[in-house]
């Protein structure tokens, strides 16, 4: 008996040895927070404007940078001074408004670090342009503070020409990124303008997850989301929201170009049904619907929608989800 005890006592103490490295080792690497799931431009007391986190290894990654983006880092737990690489979608402001806010906040708070921000056609200037907004800033603090780094020295954007193939963004031993382009923009706007829209996909060692960004149905999104873990598309119940859209008119909205507006908002952005079908016909395990609009409805009423063509797991997302 006393032989049996002494098996049982040492067995117990190796299992409570391992415990911690089992633990650890069911962690996963990669983790998906939403900071902030509203289709804008637009935004209320439940959801903030776009923005997505990737913290691989420990190690943050932003998709997109609506308004509210500061607030929500700041709710998720994440050192928002520890955000060194910034992917942005495309150039609308539901997508960057809250860029200048992070960037001059690390640099009040004395990050030391270049902090990379990638996108498409413009976002050096975005970049060179919110230095400049935070420039009465720095030049108090230069002096007051006696600083030695200036935001221009930390702070650059890179422009991702990505086009119907996929291209390598960024990469080192944690994750691989690619880009290609998305169909947010239409060719006839294309035709007038340099702008672009991305989509995006992160490659780790446990998981892989793409952002589709703003984007109508589109074949190139297929191809970058083939066989993903998780793929994040924006989703819009177009029926529904067409009265909700009458009565912010009605209040004052869009008073420049209602039908104008309306017109950008259906054609080029993902109905849920679309959604549904691009993760079904890219074969991801997962669909998690973001930017989505409208942000007060049901979510039954998104799922039902993207059950029409996609069989796999649905999650429509929600600010400060953690997946």
């Amino acid at each position: 008996m006393l032989m049996l005890r002494r098996r049982t006592l040492l067995l117990g103490s190796l299992f409570a040895s391992l415990a911690p490295v089992l633990s650890r080792a069911a962690t996963p690497i990669t983790k998906l927070i939403l900071l902030g799931t509203q289709g804008g431009p637009n935004f209320n007391l439940t959801r903030g404007e776009t923005a997505s986190l990737l913290v691989i290894n420990d190690q943050p990654y932003l998709i997109d940078c609506g308004y509210g983006t500061l607030r929500a880092l700041l709710q998720s737990g994440v050192n928002y001074l520890n955000v060194g690489h910034v992917f942005l979608t495309h150039l609308h402001d539901d997508h960057n408004a809250d860029l200048p806010a992070l960037l001059g906040h690390q640099w009040t708070q004395g990050r030391i670090k270049p902090t990379k921000i990638f996108g498409p056609y413009g976002t050096d200037q975005l970049v060179k342009s919110a230095n400049l907004y935070n420039q009465a800033n720095t030049d108090i603090r230069m002096v007051d503070e006696a600083r030695s780094i200036k935001p221009g020295d930390l702070f650059a954007g890179t422009v991702v020409k990505a086009g119907p193939g996929i291209v390598a963004v960024f990469s080192n031993d944690d994750v691989k990124i690619t880009a290609i382009e998305n169909t947010h923009f239409p060719a006839e706007s294309k035709a007038r303008i340099p702008h672009r829209s991305l989509a995006y996909r992160f490659d780790t060692k446990d998981r892989s997850i793409v952002f589709s960004g703003d984007t109508a149905y589109c074949e190139n999104l297929v191809k970058l989301a083939h066989g993903a873990d998780i793929l994040v598309n924006e989703a819009i119940e177009k029926e529904v929201y067409r009265a909700i859209y009458d009565k912010r008119v009605a209040n004052g909205a869009y008073a420049d170009n209602p039908e104008g507006v309306w017109k950008h908002i259906i054609g080029t952005h993902s109905a849920t049904t679309d959604a549904g079908r691009m993760a079904a016909e890219a074969g991801v395990k997962t669909l998690v619907l973001n930017h989505i609009i409208p942000g007060d409805i049901d979510d039954s009423i998104f799922i039902a929608s993207a059950r029409k063509s996609f069989s796999g797991e649905i999650i429509v997302g929600k600010d400060q989800m953690v997946l």
